[in-house]
């Protein structure tokens, strides 16, 4: 791959959206295991479909990598709040 069309996809992934990042980073892994282990995971997600034991196969989700910041929360803590409404 040229250096420069590597350099412009890296400028590229810079703005793409959370969601997006996550499809990009699972076609990545996709590339990096070995064929023949996608091949078996494939087929076993056939199978799935096929006998109705599931109606549909979700990509894994990767938000637990994404960080996202705290909110700022002004008064007391919120579970001491939830706390006092209980009783």
């Amino acid at each position: 791959m040229e250096q420069v069309a590597f350099q412009e996809i890296l400028e590229q992934i810079k703005v793409l959206t959370d969601d997006q990042l996550c499809i990009v980073g699972q076609l990545v892994q996709e590339q990096l295991e070995p064929t023949e282990e996608v091949h078996k995971r494939r087929e076993f997600h056939q199978a799935l479909l096929a006998s109705g034991l599931v109606k549909q196969i979700k990509s894994p989700s990767s938000t637990h990598n994404v960080e996202r910041p705290l909110a700022q929360v002004q008064g007391p803590p919120i579970s001491q709040t939830i706390i006092e409404e209980r009783r």
